[in-house]
């Protein structure tokens, strides 16, 4: 059974930082890639950046050169440092799997076969 345990998340200032932790377990490292994904209130769900089992990145363009994400399958977690933090990025953000086989689309929440419970990030002076 997949499991994807969020934490980190919080009340942060404008132009703050956070790094956000994810704990997972339960599937076959080598075939899944790890992704952050947000959800606004009253938008839709959107991959914000995510990282193959072999360590390549595909970042949004909103986020691009602000943060990054690393991945330790020995310790089982996949971290997310948010730099930079502007009010539109509060959001609830979920880690989740895609199959490696779709890395170069890890983004797209339709390729998701799990997700994580979410934590809350608020930005907010």
């Amino acid at each position: 059974q997949v499991h994807l345990v969020e934490s980190g998340g919080g009340l942060v200032q404008p132009g703050g930082s956070l790094r956000l932790s994810c704990q997972y377990s339960g599937f076959r490292l080598d075939d899944f890639a790890i992704g952050w994904f947000r959800q606004a209130p009253g938008k839709e769900r959107e991959g914000v950046i995510c990282i193959g089992s072999r360590g390549s990145t595909t970042a949004a363009d909103s986020v691009k050169g602000r943060w990054r994400t690393t991945r330790d399958d020995a310790e089982m977690t996949v971290a997310l440092q948010v730099d930079k933090l502007k009010p539109d990025d509060t959001a609830v953000y979920y880690c989740a799997i895609s199959p490696q086989l779709f890395v170069k689309k890890c983004l797209d929440p339709n390729h998701v076969q799990a997700w994580g419970q979410g934590v809350q990030v608020t930005v907010s002076s």
